[in-house]
């Protein structure tokens, strides 16, 4: 699959992946600032972004687009830096093949498996009816009945885009998500260890990484080291400054 991608900056090759519902233009400031050091790849997810649609959707099929795209590009011993569902797509490509990949950052997201837990939101987004709702304000009207959380829905809003000229659409395939959701909670598959550099890092806010985690992080990525944020799930956005220290730090060490 040719996976939609954006690239910025000139070094060593990094890739970022976004996660659920995300697009790689959530990490477009992010990539700037790291590409005045390396060459960042942002990639979109199959079914997100303006990546290809499929029916299938798993970590299997994801980290095999992956390989593919590292493959396509002749990338040599890229960086991996992925977010939640593309965390864990980065997880398992590294212990799928531990050769590829140098170093390995890992935000807010942890090998076990997680219960399914984005039923409003995927109820939310299908009762918006784009044949009567033909303006963003009157989706966020309509997604407010069901998503009360603002950043969440300013995050989910962000996947809108004109498909025809007055005729709203989401860019990523709901039909595929809502029918695939229970593989995205999956712990990992691959049992193998990446034992090159890894960097974990949780929000205290979030309940993705708990302490008790630690221990399974550490027998599958024996060399990682895990630093925290003051921060949600989204550790990025949430503080983008202390995000990108700890990330720049980690990078710059041998």
């Amino acid at each position: 699959m040719q996976l939609n991608f954006k690239k910025v900056g000139a070094g060593q090759p990094l890739i970022i992946l976004h996660g659920l519902f995300g697009s790689l233009d959530n990490w477009m400031t992010l990539s700037k600032k790291l590409g005045e050091s390396y060459e960042i790849f942002i990639v979109d997810a199959r079914n997100h972004g303006f990546s290809p649609h499929s029916d299938d959707f798993n970590y299997d099929v994801m980290v095999e687009d992956l390989y593919q795209f590292i493959e396509e590009h002749e990338l040599q011993s890229p960086i991996i830096l992925g977010h939640s569902m593309g965390g864990k797509t980065a997880m398992q490509l590294t212990t799928n093949y531990p050769h590829l990949v140098s170093k390995l950052i890992v935000a807010d997201i942890a090998p076990k498996s997680y219960p399914v837990h984005h039923t409003a939101i995927i109820d939310g987004m299908s009762a918006l009816n784009f044949d009567i709702i033909n303006s963003r304000k009157g989706a966020d009207l309509e997604l407010s009945k069901h998503i009360t959380d603002l950043s969440t829905r300013q995050f989910i809003l962000k996947n809108l885009y004109w498909k025809e000229k007055g005729i709203l659409d989401w860019k990523f395939n709901l039909t595929a998500i809502k029918n695939n959701i229970s593989n995205i909670g999956v712990e990992l598959t691959s049992k193998n260890t990446y034992e090159k550099p890894t960097l974990f890092i949780r929000g205290t806010k979030s309940n993705y990484i708990l302490k008790s985690d630690y221990s399974e992080i550490k027998t599958l990525f024996p060399h990682a080291t895990i630093e925290s944020i003051e921060s949600g799930h989204w550790v990025h956005a949430e503080d983008p400054a202390t995000f990108l220290k700890l990330v720049t730090e980690f990078l710059e060490s041998e």
